[in-house]
């Protein structure tokens, strides 16, 4: 009871709102960015009109993929940044600077008037700041919410994010259909994720730095009265009394587990530890296949895959990248707040890619024998659908997973180091896919796109079928009793502890053994609900 009367006091949930808007510059570019290129005024400025490469589609394929490409590989290295300046600068500060790197970038971009150079170092400046947001604002939520909500706290960074996403395309709808296509059509809507950001860079200063972050670097009085104005209570109440001792403890425990081993050390201890590797390596394969088995590739070319499938013209294309966007915001909320706990992990990735396949299946057939079908309706809107049955597996699935994965089945003596590396591989990944994207569908006559990515959903099947333990309901003090043994009987993993099974509800201040000789900070079974993007 007391954790839901915290959620619901005013200023807690307003700090929520302000720091979840760090998602809107990631979700935009998914949505908004990706939908405005295909506007005829951006294509115009930046020669992007199919009819002035007729004898070169490689090369506007080159074109468009770098466009579309380079602010995630500024994300990338974003990202890397971000885990330093994180516990330099503070949480909050680091999220003002992302904020203003981001617009600063959103600004040139902008204003590059149809200078291809210059959009693309706007691009990946930009970048820089979003990929930064992704690490430093769920960081931010998850250390001000207490251990029984927040996972629900984290996942509002995910809804705004897709919640924007979605949006985006329905910006670009109006656009097209009510401004005439001028220099100020793209502008406008490029430029239309600086208002919310810029309102919650501007309230910012009315929100403090995370409790957790002031306790490690010995500023105790003040975390203490931070907590209680989140709570809504007199830094006397018991508990926050409670809840600070928790926090003071777990921060103290953690630091002493960590001032022994730096950065390379711990990326050594994850290849010499049998139990470690193969969390390590597990982790590593999924953000592969999930990034390759096009997820992030549809996205950010939904519209132009849409026209491919049979959706007549610029309009409708958008208003169905649209309702892509809200399929996946419902479903990955539905998996959040749901499956998640009632599937468990295992389950949901194997289920979403099988969706996954089955879509790439149909889409690569149609795709090629697409003008034989040219005038059979009902292949066409089968094709369409096949879109949107992607869109559910993708959000149920490795969408979410691989992060949730990332954050609860390390112990805290090599945590950082092994989730760095994932999202720094997921950021290089993603950019990889988004950026070969337009070429695969022009070398390989578009169903070969499918196909391939068919195969990687296939052999993630397989590997993933294999290789992956069920964690649900497993305390993360004890993820390293479902590592023992042969990797190939990984899926039938089960915690052998009494204390590791599914009932575990114990409050985060715990102290537990994940592994001889290390010292991990358990979590409740809400926490390991994060969600990561």
């Amino acid at each position: 009871m007391a954790a839901s009367r915290w959620t619901t006091h005013p200023y807690y949930a307003l700090i929520i709102a302000i720091i979840a808007c760090g998602s809107i510059p990631k979700g935009y570019d998914e949505g908004g960015f990706s939908a405005s290129i295909k506007l005829d005024s951006f294509k115009t400025d930046y020669n992007l009109v199919s009819s002035h490469w007729s004898h070169d589609v490689t090369g506007l394929a080159n074109r468009n993929a770098n466009i579309t490409s380079f602010n995630v590989l500024g994300a990338a290295f974003g990202a890397l940044a971000a885990l330093d300046l994180n516990d330099r600068l503070g949480r909050l500060r680091s999220w003002r600077l992302a904020c203003l790197v981001w617009a600063s970038g959103l600004l040139v971009q902008i204003f590059s008037s149809g200078i291809y150079g210059l959009l693309l170092f706007a691009r990946i400046w930009s970048g820089l700041g979003a990929g930064s947001l992704t690490v430093v604002a769920p960081l931010y939520l998850s250390e001000i919410a207490p251990a029984k909500t927040r996972g629900l706290v984290v996942s509002v960074y995910m809804v705004v994010l897709l919640t924007v996403l979605a949006l985006g395309f329905f910006i670009n709808y109006a656009a097209n259909l009510h401004m005439s296509p001028t220099r100020t059509q793209y502008r406008l809507v490029q430029a239309i994720p600086l208002i919310p950001v810029g309102l919650a860079f501007l309230t910012s200063y009315i929100a403090p730095e995370t409790p957790r972050y002031l306790v490690s670097k010995q500023r105790h009085e003040e975390g203490r009265a931070i907590l209680a104005r989140l709570r809504g209570k007199d830094p006397s109440d018991p508990t926050i009394s409670a809840e600070f001792n928790t926090i003071d403890t777990q921060v103290r425990t953690t630091s002493t587990d960590l001032s022994s081993v730096t950065h390379w050390r711990a990326f050594l201890e994850t290849q010499s530890n049998p139990n470690y590797r193969q969390r390590f390596w597990l982790l590593i394969a999924m953000q592969t296949i999930s990034q390759w088995t096009g997820g992030n590739g549809i996205t950010y070319y939904v519209s132009s895959i849409f026209e491919s499938a049979g959706v007549v013209g610029t309009s409708t294309a958008l208003i169905s990248s649209g309702a892509y966007g809200l399929v996946k915001l419902v479903f990955t909320m539905a998996f959040t707040w749901g499956l998640i706990d009632v599937l468990g992990r295992r389950r949901c990735a194997l289920a979403g890619l099988t969706l996954q396949l089955l879509a790439h299946i149909y889409l690569a057939v149609y795709m090629g024998l697409r003008t034989s079908l040219h005038e059979n309706r009902s292949a066409s809107d089968a094709a369409i659908a096949s879109v949107f049955v992607y869109a559910v597996g993708w959000s149920i699935g490795l969408c979410t997973i691989p992060y949730l994965y990332g954050t609860e089945i390390f112990p805290t003596r090599v945590r950082n180091v092994s989730y760095a590396i994932s999202m720094s591989l997921h950021w290089f990944w993603q950019f990889a896919v988004v950026r070969v994207t337009p070429n695969m569908f022009v070398s390989l006559h578009v169903w070969g796109a499918y196909l391939f990515w068919a195969i990687i959903c296939f052999l993630g099947l397989i590997i993933l079928g294999i290789w992956m333990p069920e964690t649900k309901g497993v305390s993360m003090e004890c993820m390293g009793e479902l590592f023992e043994g042969p990797w190939y009987l990984r899926w039938r993993a089960r915690a052998k502890s009494v204390d590791c099974l599914s009932s575990y509800s114990a409050p985060d201040e715990g102290v537990g053994i994940d592994d001889p000789g290390v010292v991990a900070d358990s979590q409740s079974k809400g926490d390991v609900k994060r969600v990561l993007v």
